[in-house]
């Protein structure tokens, strides 16, 4: 069974929740590089879906770098994800500036920003520093 997930019900077409999920277990390091990915059909047979589907979102990750394809061999994560790792950093922090940006500009204190950080850092399990 594999990691990747879909919400059927979901607005968002399923070839981009493909991608979206790939992208995601990789870089958080559930797909190792040169992993070997499901096979397209044992992929559609698993979330109920059609292959071309799966084709589509596959085609899309290797343009994008994330995967590689072998001819008779399948997929597989990309050798060196340090790219799509320093990307997906970025984002994120860009996304965490704009939002401290907004609660500035809202009239919330330095302090409860700082506080709120603490906060997310000690529940979230990451590394709250004094």
């Amino acid at each position: 069974m594999s990691r990747i997930y879909v919400d059927l019900r979901s607005r968002t077409p399923i070839f981009e929740q493909i991608i979206s999920s790939v992208r995601d277990l990789v870089i958080r390091g559930l797909l190792a590089p040169d992993e070997h990915l499901p096979s397209v059909r044992a992929l559609a047979a698993e979330l109920a879906i059609n292959p071309n589907t799966i084709q589509k979102a596959y085609a899309e990750l290797e343009r994008q770098g994330v995967i590689y394809s072998l001819a008779g061999r399948g997929n597989f994560v990309a050798s060196d994800i340090s790219a799509l790792q320093a990307s997906h950093r970025a984002e994120l922090l860009k996304a965490a500036e704009a939002a401290i940006s907004a609660a500035a500009e809202y009239g919330i204190t330095e302090d409860e920003i700082h506080e709120t950080v603490k906060q997310a850092l000690t529940t979230k399990g990451g590394n709250a520093h004094d």
